[in-house]
């Protein structure tokens, strides 16, 4: 592939062209968000990132090509300390992950962008970003910013995952399994782990959050992974399969395919 074949990216623009875009009425910018960090026995460090960097393309590839959004690079490395006890989790603090995505928006404010989607598929990160996202729009009224979950808000997957899948498997389980084993089998390892708080093994200091308390909700506790699980996996993958991951796939392309439509043929914020 040339450089000048990715329409989408802006990094393979020129600063002309950059300056072009960023002046167009509506323009957007896209910011795929992941991690490096571990997900289990069987799936790759990469794959927040790598779910976040391909799903956008794939939505990018369904806009029309008058729609002025694009996309910048990846942020690979992100707010992952949950799960600093495994090897291979690569986490930046909280503020310097607030400094950096403050510093970048700031400039692209700066040089005329409308709005910017953080588009983030490591859970982690949700509220963080969220924080970020508004600070950043204070510090820049000319720009709105949108802060994203890949999961968050596709109805579909209540009908294609088991309620305790969609309520508790919060990690390298069998949403996550199924999807990678659809999108590139080859980083999917062998096994297939049942782990966190579908486990209650309190001789190795592994428990069931108390009653009325819960990993997120309304109620939340401020968890370690290490806290709930010896594989890293919370949830269970057992029943990962390939279908599974090409009708999740389909879903999340038509949740944020519809959204971004909505977004860019609308004239919000009006600031």
């Amino acid at each position: 592939m040339s450089i000048s074949s990715d329409s989408r990216r802006l990094d393979y623009f020129t600063w002309e062209k950059a300056s072009e875009s960023a002046s167009q009425k509506g323009s957007t910018l896209v910011w795929p968000f992941g991690a490096i960090e571990q997900h289990g026995p069987h799936l790759p460090l990469i794959t927040d990132t790598f779910f976040a960097e391909n799903i956008v393309i794939e939505v990018l590839n369904r806009l029309p090509s008058t729609f002025p959004i694009w996309r910048l690079p990846s942020q690979v490395m992100g707010f992952s300390p949950e799960h600093a006890s495994f090897p291979g989790t690569i986490s930046l603090s909280a503020d310097v992950m607030l400094q950096l995505v403050s510093e970048i928006g700031e400039q692209l404010a700066a040089m005329g962008f409308k709005r910017l989607i953080f588009f983030n598929a490591h859970g982690g990160q949700i509220g963080l970003l969220q924080a970020i996202a508004r600070q950043l729009r204070v510090q820049c009224s000319s720009m709105a910013v949108l802060p994203c979950f890949l999961w968050n808000g596709v109805d579909e997957l209540k009908d294609l995952l088991p309620n305790s899948e969609v309520e508790e498997g919060l990690h390298a389980a069998l949403a996550e399994t199924s999807l990678m084993l659809h999108m590139k089998s080859e980083l999917v390892g062998s096994n297939r782990p049942k782990d966190g708080i579908f486990v209650n093994d309190k001789t190795n200091n592994i428990s069931n959050v108390p009653k009325g308390w819960s990993l997120e909700g309304a109620a939340p506790c401020a968890w370690l992974t290490k806290d709930l699980s010896h594989t890293g996996v919370i949830g269970d993958s057992s029943n990962a399969n390939t279908m599974l991951g090409k009708n999740l796939e389909k879903a999340l392309i038509e949740h944020w395919t519809g959204l971004f439509s909505n977004l860019m043929e609308s004239d919000w914020p009006l600031v």
